[in-house]
């Protein structure tokens, strides 16, 4: 990626990602505002606006919007994360300075009609209960939940049904006039735009920005414990985590080298030892998420009632197995399939937009493609193990089960294998 950076004069950054064999562009406003931004009563407001942006504008119904990009066969889309809220479009180039049209407009003009707010709350009233429905979905929220608890990084982005039920039109309008400013935006398109035409468009039409910077969300506290949700489920769904490390630190890429050899594919240790020689699940792979702040390491895996009792043990053992066994054949896999997914996702022009918005929230640049493989590539067998040599003396998992789980074993028993007391049994 050669990404070209201008500020314009009220604050808002925009970047171009030229890809000119294409005859199409992904442009997005990127805003650093989520769920971390919350307060308690306004729990799932991000989401909530993110929502209602479509619902109308001075100018636009909300037909009008999804007509008019539809009408080119393009479209608008948007999502609410922790720590950003993102509104995206694609179109064909000649009709990117519409899809910009469009997106100035519901990010400075929506009118949050109270009638469509009422009919979108429902819809988000639904979206909650199919959360819930979907145990592998919900699962995260409850792991974030007891990983952060008491605390804006641990609350759920959809909110919860009384916060939602609560808020109101004049709460969408006070959030976002103290969020959504210039110097909390950044406009991105990657695809066939010109930088200086982007940053002309940008000056006439996000010229009524308001300046200011984004609000600092609280720092994030990782605690841990456990939550055990039983349920008439066939398969009991299992997610582990410890204390990870942040997109800043040095050893973020070695996390995610870590989690890929843990349980990244069909290779990996756990899914061919828990899936391939003991039959014990489907479904279980390692994870590392990581925010500019702090970080998680984990590991979810769904299995049946019975094989829930031997599960605990597999994963506690294929962690300390890798953190002193890892070989650099497994590591050199775990970075191929890394640097393919990385440069895979970089021939979608979506892809790359979004990644650049994750560039520029952790690190204020863009990271070039050779410096992220080049990352990659230092990496070795030693840092792995020293690694996982971490993840084992963690404190306080946060450990949570939904379904029939009852025979996973116990809290302290788990948190047991890791900790303190194994530094003392590694002493023995």
């Amino acid at each position: 990626m050669k990404a070209e950076i201008t500020r314009i004069s009220n604050g808002l950054v925009v970047i171009t990602d030229p890809m000119v064999q294409l005859e199409s562009a992904a442009v997005g406003v990127w805003v650093n505002c989520g769920a971390r931004n919350e307060t308690a009563p306004l729990m799932g407001v991000s989401h909530m606006l993110e929502h209602m942006a479509f619902k109308g504008t001075r100018r636009r119904s909300a037909r009008d919007i999804a007509e008019e990009i539809e009408a080119v066969g393009g479209f608008l889309n948007a999502y609410t994360s922790r720590e950003q809220t993102a509104f995206h479009a694609r179109a064909l180039k000649v009709d990117v300075p519409l899809a910009l049209d469009i997106l100035v407009d519901i990010l400075t003009e929506p009118t949050f009609d109270p009638t469509e707010l009422d009919r979108e709350r429902q819809v988000v009233l639904q979206e909650i209960g199919q959360a819930f429905d979907t145990p592998d979905e919900i699962i995260f929220d409850h792991l974030q939940t007891v990983a952060y608890p008491d605390q804006p990084m641990g609350w759920p982005i959809l909110g919860e049904e009384k916060t939602v039920s609560a808020f109101g039109r004049d709460d969408l309008f006070t959030y976002m006039g103290a969020n959504y400013r210039a110097g909390a935006m950044t406009l991105i398109s990657s695809g066939a735009v010109a930088h200086q035409d982007l940053v002309r468009i940008a000056e006439d039409k996000f010229a009524k920005l308001v300046p200011g910077e984004p609000q600092t969300p609280l720092p994030a506290r990782y605690v841990g414990g456990e939550m055990r949700v039983p349920g008439d489920l066939e398969q009991a769904h299992i997610a582990i985590a410890f204390p990870g490390v942040s997109a800043l630190d040095p050893d973020y890429y070695v996390s995610q080298v870590y989690v890929t050899a843990l349980g990244g594919g069909m290779s990996s240790r756990l899914f061919q030892e828990a899936r391939e020689r003991r039959g014990l699940c489907y479904s279980i792979y390692a994870f590392a998420n990581s925010s500019n702040d702090s970080g998680i390491v984990g590991v979810y895996t769904g299995t049946g009632e019975n094989e829930a009792a031997e599960i605990g043990a597999v994963v506690a053992g294929e962690m300390a197995a890798l953190a002193e066994t890892a070989t650099e054949a497994e590591v050199a896999r775990a970075k191929a399939q890394l640097k393919s997914s990385l440069l895979m996702g970089l021939e979608r022009p979506s892809t790359r937009a979004e990644m650049i918005a994750g560039h520029i929230y952790n690190y204020g640049r863009v990271l070039p493609v050779e410096e992220l493989t080049a990352k990659l590539d230092s990496i070795d067998a030693a840092a792995v193990r020293r690694f996982g040599a971490l993840m084992m003396v963690s404190e306080s998992p946060a450990i949570v089960t939904v379904g029939p789980a009852r025979k996973f074993e116990r809290y302290d028993l788990f948190a047991e294998r890791f900790g303190s007391k194994a530094r003392m049994r590694a002493a023995e």
